[in-house]
């Protein structure tokens, strides 16, 4: 880790200190840069999924492959009424 001597403004640096819950002086301008790293990376990748075109049409029907769960209420409703049936007639066996 490098030390360096700078002017920085203590308004500032209190209100980053508040908003990022750190406790000196250093942890906090640290924090706020390894933050401004972050995003600056997360904003690159966001930009590179905004350059490619992508075409969705049709992708609620791709997840209907009938191995995944259908979660739609109605099929929920379905199964709770299945699953309490076989309960009962589990119980009923026993």
């Amino acid at each position: 880790m490098g030390r360096i001597t700078v002017d920085i403004n203590e308004e500032w640096l209190d209100a980053a200190q508040e908003i990022l819950g750190t406790k000196t002086k250093v942890a906090t301008i640290n924090e706020a840069l390894r933050t401004f790293a972050l995003r600056r990376k997360a904003a690159e990748i966001a930009e590179a999924f905004a350059s490619v075109e992508m075409d969705f049409s049709g992708s609620a029907d791709a997840w209907r492959y009938g191995g995944g769960r259908d979660l739609s209420p109605s099929r929920l409703a379905e199964n709770a009424r299945r699953s309490v049936e076989e309960d009962a007639r589990r119980n009923d066996v026993a």
